[in-house]
């Protein structure tokens, strides 16, 4: 007889799932809950378990600038599609008038300029970037609240009934694809609320300001006042076609040494891409770490200060020693903070590396992120080439 009364867990996550979650993690800082509702209606698409004649889902995120509302998005095509380019973007700027939904969907025949205006969200525009294990396409309407009524009025027969009708007639179907929105309403309210908690002040490098860990009683204020904000400038009807209202949380200074990393990593993934040829690795102490957080730190802009501030002191430092031949393949390029000068410095530590060699001091799991794909080369085939030198 079989066993029955057997409990069962529906907390646990699917392997897919899962793996998407982890992508995730490693991309975006400190946004947890957007990470877990992307998860379970990505979950419910493999499944199959996706409302039928609808999108696999509809999300409006609010939240202040730089907190990581576009950037997640990115996170998720280049996670399944492997490509942060496979968001079909909306700029609602663009659409602060009525007439210019023309240019989203085309004129009606018999208007002038009908065979001229090419509608934006076609069926092979949105078809473009499926893969032939994930069909799925990724549309953002970034600054949703600049759009005109009209464009909002498009949107909610996308979001109800997953389909879009363009100006010649042709039906677009939405139902294989996430619809994302993005919005700052809230964002004043909530740098107001969180600013005096964390604490952030100017400081230099190994004077960093902690910020304190968001209390539940400030969490639960900030996802309040980004929800009033959406529900004074959206109609009801609106507010109900969206799956999930989820709202970003400012980044505190651990967070964005967390993104930080994240970003060193990514610039050194740049290096190898641009002229694997030439390919070298820059070590970036903890001062000059220190340096480019005191310097990209601010609440009012997130995360993308500090990448202003990656870009200034050390990207465009790097690009000048590549286009003068000082940073040459194979180099280990030491990048450190001279506290006379208030400046990086760039120090070459040793040059003529060998690849196996730089595998090694990047470590696995950098070295496989950062590596071109069209480099031949596998982590493997290095680690082989490695015991084969120091054998000879």
């Amino acid at each position: 007889m079989a066993r029955t009364n057997i409990p069962l867990d529906p907390t646990r996550t699917g392997l897919e799932a899962k793996r998407l979650a982890l992508d995730l993690q490693g991309l975006i800082v400190g946004q947890d809950e957007p990470i877990e509702q992307i998860v379970n209606f990505y979950q419910a698409y493999l499944t199959g378990m996706t409302l039928p004649g609808r999108p696999i889902a509809s999300f409006l995120f609010l939240g202040p600038t730089g907190s990581g509302k576009t950037r997640i998005v990115e996170a998720t095509a280049e996670c399944l599609v492997k490509s942060p380019r496979a968001v079909i973007k909306i700029d609602c700027g663009e659409f602060q008038h009525s007439h210019e939904i023309a240019k989203l969907i085309g004129s009606p025949p018999g208007y002038l300029g009908h065979r001229e205006t090419h509608a934006l969200l076609t069926q092979e525009v949105l078809n473009q970037y499926h893969t032939e294990t994930v069909k799925m396409s990724f549309v953002l309407f970034d600054e949703i609240e600049k759009a005109s009524d009209a464009l909002w009025n498009l949107l909610l027969g996308i979001l109800d009934k997953g389909t879009l009708t363009l100006g010649d007639n042709r039906r677009v179907d939405f139902s294989r694809a996430m619809i994302f929105m993005t919005s700052n309403l809230g964002a004043s309210e909530t740098n107001a609320l969180v600013n005096p908690k964390l604490g952030f002040k100017a400081c230099r490098p190994g004077e960093l300001a902690a910020s304190g860990a968001v209390d539940q009683e400030l969490d639960s204020k900030i996802v309040r006042s980004g929800l009033e904000a959406a529900r004074k400038k959206f109609t009801p009807e609106f507010i109900n076609r969206i799956d999930r209202i989820v709202t970003f949380r400012p980044l505190g200074s651990g967070q964005l040494q967390r993104i930080l990393d994240i970003e060193l990593e990514m610039v050194q993934r740049r290096i190898f891409r641009a002229a694997p040829e030439r390919s070298f690795i820059i070590e970036v102490t903890g001062p000059a770490k220190d340096l480019l957080l005191s310097e990209g730190t601010d609440m009012k802009y997130g995360a993308r200060h500090l990448k202003r501030a990656i870009e200034r002191l050390l990207v465009q430092p790097i690009c000048s020693l590549i286009a003068t031949g000082q940073a040459r393949e194979g180099d280990s390029i030491r990048v450190d903070w001279n506290r006379a000068s208030d400046h990086l410095t760039f120090t070459r530590e040793a040059e003529g590396l060998p690849f196996w060699a730089m595998t090694d001091s990047l470590g696995r799991a950098k070295f496989a992120r950062a590596l071109p794909t069209s480099r031949s080369i596998s982590f493997e085939a290095a680690r082989a080439q490695a015991r084969f030198s120091r054998t000879t």
